[in-house]
């Protein structure tokens, strides 16, 4: 396996040191990284008030926790936090909407696999309503969204694939402890934040795995 969600709050395991099952795989940082989102957007908008997070609500294991540690975040930075819901095509465009008429300077997307297939959408929808908006994989800042940051998705299938190999010379995967992705990247669409009239501050630039122009 290869998720985001805690794989034992969704029950693939007993445990990560100990699967005990016939699952093992690779957990790639999701509630951990959602705050960082945040931090980011804020980063850029230091005198905003309000942001925007948005979650999809039929998949309670990604977006119950992203929401909570989100949230926290937002109250140690002493802003608001506007919770938004998506769980079809048909609804993006009101949630864009709602964030533009409350005013969020910015929108932190939770990771989520239906997300995932809807990344130029959601990156089109953004750069219309000129929202600057930040989700976890490259592909959405590639499509014109202003910010990626999450786990490196090709160092997940790396170790997924080492597991596998080891699997196929006999070894049971109730003995191979889940590994944790470590490795996160920060991707800048730069032509997207000169669209928005938006200067990256030069040490922001600096931490970036990639610049997009």
């Amino acid at each position: 396996m290869l998720l985001a969600p805690d794989p034992v709050e969704v029950g693939l395991v007993a445990s990560l040191n100990h699967p005990g099952g016939n699952v093992t795989g690779v957990a790639l940082l999701n509630v951990e990284v959602g705050p960082k989102r945040l931090e980011l957007l804020h980063e850029l908008f230091p005198a905003a008030t309000s942001f925007a997070l948005l979650v999809n609500p039929t998949n309670s294991a990604a977006a119950e926790p992203v929401s909570r540690s989100v949230q926290a975040a937002a109250r140690t930075l002493g802003i608001k936090l506007h919770v938004l819901h998506a769980s079809s095509e048909r609804e993006f465009d009101g949630v864009f909407a709602t964030a533009t008429r409350l005013q969020a300077a910015g929108l932190v997307i939770g990771s989520d696999i239906f997300f995932n297939s809807q990344i130029d959408t959601i990156a089109g929808l953004a750069v219309r309503h000129a929202l600057p908006a930040v989700y976890q994989l490259r592909e959405f800042a590639a499509a014109g969204g202003l910010l990626s940051y999450g786990s490196s998705v090709m160092d997940g299938y790396r170790q997924c694939g080492a597991y596998t190999g080891r699997i196929l010379k006999g070894e049971r995967p109730a003995d191979l402890p889940v590994q944790q992705t470590t490795k996160v990247e920060l991707f800048i669409n730069l032509k997207t934040a000169r669209a928005l009239g938006l200067t990256i501050p030069l040490p922001l630039l600096a931490r970036a795995d990639e610049v997009i122009e």
